[in-house]
């Protein structure tokens, strides 16, 4: 089994409806998003996935994201925009983009709000 991983950043506001506190005011993060893929088949050139392709991948859905404000955004018209939503919406952005998904499977996507915490969504665990 291989592993891949890959960091990128993005910059937007949200605010999160009906907390009991300051995050209930609109405010932004510098968002950081890890993407973790994993597989066993290599390619010719000994390579689960290339890093580009993955990278390009990432920066298509996080592109849709940077310097909006989330709670305008459809994917989060019902939720709210919390680090575990977002880092949710990526996960299963990533795990149907035609690039990546015939190489490799998404294993988890983690989104860091600030440089002390974050939140990792995994898909649907195998039981």
């Amino acid at each position: 089994m291989f592993e891949l991983s890959i960091r990128d950043s993005f910059g937007a506001a949200h605010r999160i409806v009906g907390y009991p506190g300051k995050c209930d005011n609109l405010h932004g993060h510098n968002w950081i998003v890890e993407v973790v893929v994993y597989g066993n088949k290599l390619d010719k050139l000994g390579m689960l996935v290339d890093f580009k392709k993955l990278k390009k991948a990432l920066r298509e859905v996080i592109d849709c994201l940077d310097h909006h404000y989330l709670n305008e955004l459809e994917p989060f018209a019902a939720v709210n925009p919390s680090a575990e939503n977002i880092s949710a919406y990526i996960y299963h952005s990533l795990a149907i983009n035609e690039m990546i998904k015939d190489k490799c499977r998404v294993k988890f996507v983690k989104v860091w709000e600030t440089e002390k915490s974050a939140a990792t969504y995994y898909g649907e665990m195998a039981k």
